[in-house]
């Protein structure tokens, strides 16, 4: 009997539910505490799994969850500009489904 291939798992900072690692969107604090999205899910750095949904997104951020995952404090300015890159990544996940 084989098990088959691990999937890693990770919990959205949003919802807070588990899922595959590829289902979800990653940020990342890299070098100099910046921090960005990451596509590829393979920078260096510390990283935050959300679900590719806006609900989890507002959760997340009303919740101050990025500060908290990332363990750093983060400026407005980063938090509206990773929120805009977020909604356009969901918002283009979305249109692949449909």
């Amino acid at each position: 009997m084989s098990k088959g291939k691990h999937i890693p798992l990770r919990t959205c900072i949003g919802c807070g539910e588990k899922k595959p690692k590829r289902e979800l969107l990653r940020i990342v604090r890299g070098e100099n505490n910046s921090i960005f999205y990451d596509p590829t899910g393979k920078a260096s750095g510390r990283g935050a799994y959300i679900c590719p949904k806006i609900e989890c997104l507002e959760l997340a951020i009303k919740k101050r969850a990025f500060s908290y995952a990332l363990k750093c404090e983060i400026s407005k300015e980063d938090l509206e500009r990773i929120r805009e890159e977020l909604e356009r990544e969901i918002t283009k996940r979305g249109e692949m489904v449909v």
